[in-house]
């Protein structure tokens, strides 16, 4: 899940790879847009804006669901909330210009639509791609650090434990209690499903001695 950077163009080619867009974008661009407006006045940006809001209400409600719950309900509401998105959308494209914030806008959401309406297909798939940049914030932050890695091995060593970090993390375990747990037994282990079962998604440190 992407913005519509051309350097991804390449990657999404490949045989196997599905793209899909993230409507954190599409809405930034909107939100940008309606700061240029006069104010006070409403006018074709919040149109774009509520709608937008709509579907993602949709994801609040049904965020603790299952995927099937998801799939077979939300996506029920969502799928008629972009549907009167695509139709306001290709109704207004016509009338307006790329030259100011609400025309890149609508642009924008006319280029991507293919791919930002794709997360409908299936319960697991999300709206946007919010968890992974969180995710990756901490390598902003402590980009500063990675000056002082000196040598090219050293900033791998770094990215890969950032890499570790942040997956035991997005699969609810304490980095530092599962990586101890996984590096007791890493010694032990003697076959791939051994190493498997080390996996932050395949285990629980806290109820093993």
């Amino acid at each position: 899940m992407t913005d519509d950077y051309a350097g991804y163009n390449a990657l999404c080619a490949q045989a196997e790879v599905e793209r899909l867009g993230c409507w954190a974008y599409a809405r930034r661009k909107f939100v940008k847009a309606q700061k240029v407006q006069p104010e006070g006045k409403s006018g074709r940006t919040d149109i774009a804006l509520k709608l937008i809001s709509k579907l993602y209400g949709i994801e609040i409600a049904f965020k603790q669901s299952s995927d099937e719950a998801r799939k077979a309900s939300g996506f029920e509401l969502s799928i008629s909330i972009l549907g009167e998105l695509k139709d306001w959308m290709l109704k207004t494209l016509p009338y307006v210009t790329t030259q100011n914030a609400l025309g890149k806008a609508i642009s924008y959401l006319a280029n991507n639509w293919n791919k930002l309406e794709r997360y409908v297909e299936e319960g697991y798939l999300q709206i946007d791609n919010n968890a992974a940049e969180r995710a990756i914030r901490p390598f902003v932050i402590g980009r500063k650090n990675c000056l002082f890695s000196n040598m090219p091995k050293g900033a791998t060593d770094s990215a890969q434990l950032y890499s570790v970090v942040e997956t035991a993390k997005a699969n609810g375990q304490e980095p530092y209690a599962w990586l101890r747990h996984a590096l007791e037994r890493v010694p032990l282990a003697t076959s791939i499903l051994n190493y498997e079962t080390l996996l932050p998604w395949n285990c629980s440190p806290s109820s093993t001695s």
